[in-house]
């Protein structure tokens, strides 16, 4: 009961604490984007135009109104859950602009984590069983160079030698421009092609989804090959190996069965929240591989400082973020009862 009690006293202070964490960022965000060099009327209309002109749209986007005044006016729409309205694409809102490509950006990030979460945790589990040896060694390599690494070289170095010498993959882009995409309740094409019982769109959609998957995947896969493996280590000196071993059980099924189960509880903390951060920050990815996700749907903002999506967005990014950070901790308490709140 006192467990019980606990965790519901930690469930109630996050949820509460959320909201403070979504306004930081918001509040940062906002302040950022009109202390940076660049005016969104001087992208829109370009430098030259007349000074009329853009005193009029500066009016009209409400920008010449004081600091406070905008801020207070944008907190006043965001308790009323709207977004914003795109300053450069023609009164669309962000709500349209989320509902447009962020099916692509969790299409991409899942296929890339079950490429981080298959490659690490093998990785982890074989170095970790072979310690202080050249598996061991090779593990700590791999962390190390899948880390340090940049996504954007190691996109380009994929694309230069499965897409341009061998002509494996496309270079880019999630579906042929010549083709029809799958149509879904969804935008998820995998899903949607198999709902509509269409194979060959399925496979062209892998097949467009590998470069940019294992991009994303593998150098992700160093993160869980790290926990894995210095958990696993751990685990496997505990008193309870020591005395499956001494029952003769063997070293796979140790591993497997008994070690890996209890050393895994880290990992599940850092894959919800790697996912939760890859939603919102495989920009690097989407630019590289021209995938027209939410990612590089806020590059394109940024770049043309429509201030209501970059905004916007960035709020839609934190509350995934604080939502699943909430249901890791959940999950956690109840899996692990040595956690105490």
């Amino acid at each position: 009961m006192a467990r019980s009690n606990a965790l519901r006293y930690y469930i109630i202070t996050r949820l509460m604490l959320a909201p403070l964490m979504i306004w930081t960022i918001t509040t940062v965000v906002f302040l950022l984007l009109r202390a940076t060099p660049g005016d969104p009327v001087d992208a829109l209309l370009g430098p030259r135009a007349p000074d009329a002109a853009k005193d009029a749209l500066r009016s009209q986007l409400g920008l010449d109104a004081p600091l406070i005044v905008q801020y207070l006016n944008y907190l006043g729409r965001l308790l009323s859950f709207d977004l914003g309205t795109s300053i450069a694409s023609q009164g669309q809102t962000v709500w349209e602009i989320i509902g447009d490509h962020f099916p692509a950006t969790v299409e991409l990030t899942f296929c890339g984590m079950v490429v981080a979460a298959g490659v690490g945790l093998t990785v982890g589990a074989i170095a970790a069983s072979r310690p202080n040896s050249p598996l061991d060694a090779g593990g700590r390599l791999f962390g190390i160079v899948t880390y340090a690494v940049p996504m954007y070289w190691f996109g380009m170095l994929l694309q230069l030698l499965f897409a341009v010498q061998l002509r494996w993959f496309p270079i880019g882009t999630r579906f042929p421009l010549s083709a029809t995409p799958p149509a879904g309740p969804t935008g998820l094409y995998l899903i949607d092609s198999l709902l509509t019982g269409r194979a060959d769109l399925f496979f062209t959609t892998l097949h467009y989804l590998a470069l940019p998957s294992l991009t994303l995947g593998i150098l992700i896969s160093g993160v869980f090959e790290r926990i894995v493996r210095v958990n696993l280590k751990q685990t496997l000196r505990a008193d309870y190996v020591e005395a499956a071993r001494a029952r003769g059980i063997p070293e796979v099924r140790i591993i497997v069965s008994h070690a890996l189960k209890n050393a895994l509880i880290p990992v599940v903390t850092v894959l919800g929240l790697t996912f939760a951060s890859l939603l919102g920050g495989a920009v690097l990815t989407e630019v590289t591989f021209s995938w027209p996700g939410l990612a590089n749907r806020l590059y394109e903002a940024i770049s043309q400082r429509d201030y209501p999506v970059v905004q916007g967005l960035m709020v839609f990014f934190a509350m995934i973020v604080a939502l699943v950070s909430i249901a890791i901790d959940i999950l956690n308490a109840y899996v692990d009862p040595r956690i105490r709140y």
